[in-house]
């Protein structure tokens, strides 16, 4: 339920209705406009490549060394994002901040980017999509990328004075999110409506649980 509501404080009650999709109460970091189904995958690390791994020391030298690491850094954000929009990709969600690199490299592939989703979005997002996060590092970079969602939309969406990320994904399961916008004058008057029919949901889930005889 935490995930598929939001409250808004400042409107009136009657201001309250039922969106489909998901509403993500954030900004895109970048947004690429985009008619049609949308291929988009989820992410759960850093997209800028790291000049060493884990617990390995990398010492720079000399400038032109450290010059040259960033330009190693840069082309290689480059060729993941020109291979996301080689294989029809449009929307990068990400459960981590991404680097200004990947944000520039994004906007100039036209990828949409929505970044610091929370564990509890991203495993609601796995299950509605079936999809698992990508790993982009370590792979062939000619390979077809198949763990992809698809969106049948993706817009800014603007609740009061926030603004949020609107995404309806194509359901591989029976579940179909709807997300329910709750208005209300002050954030109190929210919390109790939100409680209460939360209250109501379990409720009725409990009234149409199968008994097993």
């Amino acid at each position: 339920f935490g995930e598929l509501h939001a409250a808004v404080a400042g409107l009136p009650v009657a201001s309250s209705r039922v969106l489909p999709g998901l509403v993500l109460r954030r900004d895109f970091a970048a947004y690429c406009p985009a008619g049609g189904e949308l291929r988009g995958v989820l992410v759960t690390e850093p997209l800028r490549p790291a000049l060493a791994a884990p617990g390995v020391e990398f010492v720079v030298e000399s400038e032109a060394q450290y010059q040259a690491s960033l330009r190693w850094i840069s082309q290689r954000t480059e060729a993941l994002m020109k291979r996301l929009q080689s294989n029809g990709i449009k929307l990068l969600l990400s459960s981590v901040k991404q680097e200004e690199v990947v944000i520039y490299y994004a906007k100039l592939y036209g990828v949409s980017v929505v970044e610091c989703l929370s564990s509890e979005e991203v495993a609601l997002i796995c299950e509605i999509t079936g999809v698992s996060p990508y790993a982009p590092f370590g792979d062939n970079l000619h390979r077809e990328i198949t763990e992809t969602a698809v969106a049948t939309f993706c817009q800014p969406l603007l609740l009061g004075s926030k603004r949020c990320v609107h995404v309806g994904f194509t359901s591989v399961c029976a579940f179909q999110p709807h997300c329910l916008i709750l208005c209300g004058p002050v954030d109190g008057v929210n919390e109790q409506h939100a409680a209460a029919l939360q209250g109501a949901f379990t409720m009725l889930q409990q009234l149409f649980k199968r008994v097993d005889q």
